[in-house]
């Protein structure tokens, strides 16, 4: 698969501490195990000249007060709190000055950002999505994408989770409904 790099930017969600390393309060072995392969990616795309987006999952301590139904916190605990060491990005992914850091609020990196303008003020239409948990924050933001027109590709091989289910789940849900899934070497900047 060969992507145009001037049409392509590479989506790198959530590798946060608190997901990805092993002080965080939702910590995932496999999320830690996937910053070497997502940090291969992004450096290989960003020597052909594509964009990369990091998402950070940010809550400000308020955010679930007044929840009707949707809490976070009621669900998974307090985590990635704003302004916390948690919610910056993993050590060993390092945010160059070319590259997007779009703050979320929720599972989806497309509801309630700016990042569906973002991408389309700069002609983007394919995404390389990879990062955590694969059957979360990965599959709603990669669904959002399709479902904006966007061609959502799923590195595979760059994809965190808790259960390797969970994960099997999500690249077959994606390649069925919305998008392609591949293995990081299958995928080429052109």
């Amino acid at each position: 698969m060969e992507l145009e790099p001037e049409s392509t930017a590479i989506v790198v969600v959530d590798m946060q501490n608190g997901f990805a390393h092993p002080d965080g309060s939702l910590y995932a072995p496999a999320s830690e195990d996937v910053v070497e392969p997502i940090g291969e990616l992004v450096r290989r795309g960003s020597e052909a000249g594509v964009t990369a987006v990091f998402t950070r999952d940010v809550h400000p301590p308020e955010q679930f007060e007044d929840a009707h139904y949707y809490d976070e916190f009621d669900r998974w605990g307090e985590h990635v709190v704003e302004g916390s060491w948690e919610a910056e990005i993993v050590d060993g992914l390092p945010v160059g000055a070319a590259d997007h850091v779009v703050e979320k609020h929720t599972y989806d990196a497309f509801y309630g950002t700016e990042l569906d303008g973002w991408l389309s003020a700069r002609g983007i239409d394919d995404l390389v999505v990879c990062g955590t948990l694969a059957n979360v924050c990965v599959l709603h933001t990669a669904g959002s994408a399709g479902l904006r027109d966007y061609r959502p590709v799923l590195a595979a091989d760059a994809v965190g989770f808790i259960e390797e289910d969970h994960r099997a789940y999500a690249l077959d849900h994606a390649e069925w409904l919305f998008g392609e899934v591949r293995e990081r070497e299958a995928i080429e900047f052109a």
